[in-house]
């Protein structure tokens, strides 16, 4: 079977993975849950894996890239092409997800420059 190709759509076709994430929309995910921050290293192993279980389900239209663990809350930092996905994740894994903002723009101290 030949592979036919069309040129002129090649360039908005994204060629990596790199690529496609930075195309997709990044969201910040806050997730209520108190006491996380006393949790162990295996706890959150534990819940990682169960986060990445449910990411291989749902395909790679999703990719969490980090989260950070404080006192009550999880805040972590997802890109995928809606919010809808990240919900389906969140209720798959059994985590809350109490607030889901779209980064709209990210600053850091070479903004001010």
């Amino acid at each position: 079977m030949d592979i036919v190709t069309y040129p002129l759509m090649a360039p908005m076709l994204p060629s990596s993975f790199a690529e496609r994430t930075r195309a997709m929309p990044q969201f910040v995910i806050e997730r209520e849950m108190p006491g996380v921050g006393k949790l162990g290293a295996g706890d959150l192993r534990e819940a990682s894996q169960t986060s990445c279980k449910v990411l291989r389900e749902l395909g790679p239209d999703i990719q969490w890239v980090n989260s950070y663990v404080a006192d009550d809350k999880i805040y972590c930092i997802y890109r995928a092409p809606s919010e809808a996905l990240i919900r389906q994740h969140a209720e798959k894994a059994g985590f809350p997800a109490n607030t889901i903002a779209e980064v709209r723009a990210t600053i850091d101290p070479t903004t001010a420059e």
